[in-house]
């Protein structure tokens, strides 16, 4: 998928040639390839452009898979996704007040607007665990209810500062579609680190969430602490896609139909469709995005888009 998709674009190249130009740049690897036949512009393309833009969309996709799939066996609702918390829509009022305040600031490569949507995320998710009860004995439905009235509220705000910023009205309604015009290496340095380290933690609990399927009476009787084992899966995954939503905007329906199509292939067990869920959402979120910069340009059509055409009608 990462060598198809740095052959497509509005400069052709072929499958051979961005081969050749990703293994070049391995260490070991690169020092028996020889690139010096090819366009310099070439390597620029796909190494400066492409290759950063295809990375951080396997990253997201494949971190949204995750959390969706591990969020359907802590709440055991199929309707769970990952933006269920109101992760996306702090996302969204972070980034609309940072686009509406026109602050220039960059940090690490990181802009403002990716910062200020990463707090907004985390904000808006430690305000639902404070609401929802999760101090004490965690109840699954307050959680989802609060987190739907969090989300109704916060999306309430953003209408309203479009409604009195409506200069501002095309970028706001463009970064809640989401993109990865924006992306760069840092960006993917960033999700990157905050990936395997949340990734890594969901994959050691995939035989917890197993159990959880179960009911968390059954989990208690086998000796899991079923309410901090929440706690800890809740914040991880939030930590996930609060990150993946910053560098991204807000992308739906990847965290939603990938694990239902995992588990025709591999089944229920969590210990093959966590891992499996998260590279069919790297993959699922290269070809989207690839549609999303190729069919119809010069025009660059939102990721979001893209992925609400394929998710929606396999949804149905």
């Amino acid at each position: 998928s990462v060598i198809a998709s740095a052959s497509v674009g509005s400069a052709s190249i072929t499958m051979k040639d961005s081969l050749k130009l990703l293994f070049s740049k391995i260490p070991f690897i690169g020092g028996f390839i020889d690139v010096t036949d090819l366009n310099a512009v070439y390597e620029t393309i796909v190494w400066k452009v492409r290759l950063p833009r295809i990375l951080l969309a396997s990253l997201v996709g494949g971190g949204l898979a995750a959390v969706g799939c591990t969020f359907q066996a802590i709440f055991r609702n199929s309707l769970a996704d990952p933006h269920i918390l109101g992760v996306s829509s702090g996302a969204a009022l972070g980034a609309t007040l940072s686009i509406l305040s026109e602050i220039t600031l960059n940090v690490f490569g990181i802009g403002v607007t990716s910062i200020f949507a990463f707090f907004g995320a985390i904000i808006a998710v430690f305000i639902v665990y404070q609401i929802g009860g999760l101090g004490g004995k965690m109840v699954i439905s307050h959680l989802l209810l609060t987190g739907t009235a969090i989300s109704t509220m916060l999306s309430a705000m953003i209408s309203l500062l479009m409604i009195y910023n409506r200069e501002q009205l095309e970028k706001v309604y463009l970064w809640t579609l989401g993109s990865f015009t924006a992306s760069n290496w840092s960006k993917v340095t960033f999700l990157f680190v905050v990936s395997v380290i949340t990734v890594i933690i969901l994959f050691i609990f995939c035989r917890e969430l197993n159990v959880m399927l179960t009911g968390d009476e059954i989990a208690e009787s086998l000796g899991i602490d079923i309410v901090k084992l929440k706690k800890l899966l809740i914040i991880v995954a939030a930590t996930l896609v609060a990150t993946s939503v910053s560098v991204s905007g807000t992308i739906g329906f990847v965290g939603l139909i990938i694990p239902h199509c995992m588990r025709i292939l591999v089944g229920s067990d969590h210990r093959r469709l966590l891992p499996v869920s998260y590279l069919g959402g790297a993959i699922f979120m290269i070809v989207c995005d690839t549609i999303a910069r190729t069919i119809a340009q010069p025009t660059e059509i939102p990721v979001g888009v893209i992925t609400a055409v394929f998710g929606a009608p396999y949804f149905i």
